[in-house]
């Protein structure tokens, strides 16, 4: 019989896409492969069209502050632990693949007293907070970042890197223009606040649509209920929720990419040569995590760090046609020093873990 693994992660696309990377490789080594998601994330609709099985189960948010959803969010844990154990039961895995997210802490801890091994995927620099409370129940932890060594135990820990999607790789540039249908052959510039959006990012982006689009078209994607309706006729602008299948068109078009600094998008645009601008989220809304993604792709020479404290229209403006002009040299360095072994190598420790 086949090896049936639970793959879980949620709460944003970064703790679901690199799952979604492994998801063809786990098939082709005769995996049965199920989910464990919460009823409404993100990851409920990344993985509806693959169809394979899906588990939902209650979840709770993890938070370092006091706030009083604590309350209510403790019972959706114990709730989501419970749950956890039942369909471990029900279900029997053989193994557990944890991306991380909150959703992702009870069906480890649930695994683990069903004796079912455990390996988790941190992608950030330092390990988040579900992935500290998976740690001791993990019988390999992949990390993502050469720092992050000092953050685990040496017994335990893989470097990997973040699997990235093969398919983000193999998009058609002559789709996406037939697509976006600009009027002219300018630079593409692609705005991501990942899968949430960035209201501050949007927003200086919108402010300094004026001088941008004279030297660039700009594709924005901005989270969902974030479109502005006043500007959909503006031409050499155009403006999504959200892409996930036209997604590898877009980037093989893109000349440069404005980014939040989550680390599955990271390795991404690494992965795709992508000359970047990050814009890591601040320390006020934050653990700082993505501060410290961006800051080592860009002493590796991979990316342009603008602070969001330093967001302004004219910052911004400086530092885009700075990296344009330079463009070359950050293409030159990624492509220099891309490893692109990741995905193999995280199937490597869940087939070891496996037999």
């Amino acid at each position: 019989m086949p090896k049936k693994i639970f793959l879980t992660g949620g709460g944003t696309a970064g703790h679901v896409t690199p799952n979604l990377a492994l998801i063809p490789k786990l098939l082709e080594a005769g995996f049965q492969i199920e989910y464990v998601g919460s009823h409404q994330g993100i990851e409920r609709d990344l993985m509806a069209p693959l169809e394979i099985p899906y588990h939902a189960i209650s979840a709770g948010k993890l938070r370092r502050y006091f706030d009083w959803q604590n309350f209510v969010d403790v019972l959706r844990v114990e709730l989501g632990f419970i749950q956890s154990l039942m369909l471990m039961f029900r279900e029997r895995p053989d193994l557990l693949f944890s991306k991380g997210g909150f959703v992702s802490t009870p069906v480890v801890w649930a695994a683990w007293l069903f004796e079912v091994p455990v390996i988790i995927h941190e992608s950030d620099m330092t390990p988040g907070l579900a992935n500290k409370l998976s740690l001791p129940f993990a019988q390999k932890v992949c990390y993502s970042f050469p720092e992050t060594a000092n953050y685990l135990p040496e017994e335990k820990s893989v470097y990997t890197g973040i699997p990235v999607r093969e398919t983000l790789l193999q998009g058609d540039a002559d789709k996406a223009r037939e697509w976006l249908n600009f009027d002219d052959d300018k630079p593409l510039i692609l705005v991501v606040g990942g899968s949430l959006g960035s209201e501050a990012i949007n927003q200086v982006v919108r402010d300094s649509l004026e001088d941008l689009l004279e030297e660039f078209n700009v594709m924005h994607i901005c989270g969902a209920g974030h479109t502005r309706h006043t500007l959909m006729s503006l031409g050499g602008y155009r403006q999504y929720e959200y892409l996930n299948e036209q997604l590898p068109h877009l980037f093989a078009v893109t000349d440069l990419v404005i980014s939040r600094a989550g680390a599955t998008m990271l390795f991404e645009l690494r992965a795709l040569h992508k000359p970047n601008l990050l814009i890591p989220l601040s320390r006020k809304a934050s653990r700082g995590d993505q501060i410290l993604n961006a800051e080592s792709f860009e002493k590796q020479g991979y990316s342009v760090v603008l602070q969001e404290e330093e967001l302004n229209r004219q910052s911004l403006l400086k530092s885009t046609r700075e990296l344009y002009e330079h463009r070359h040299q950050y293409v030159d360095r990624m492509i220099e020093t891309a490893e692109g072994q990741s995905l193999q190598q995280v199937i490597n420790v869940i087939e070891d873990a496996g037999s």
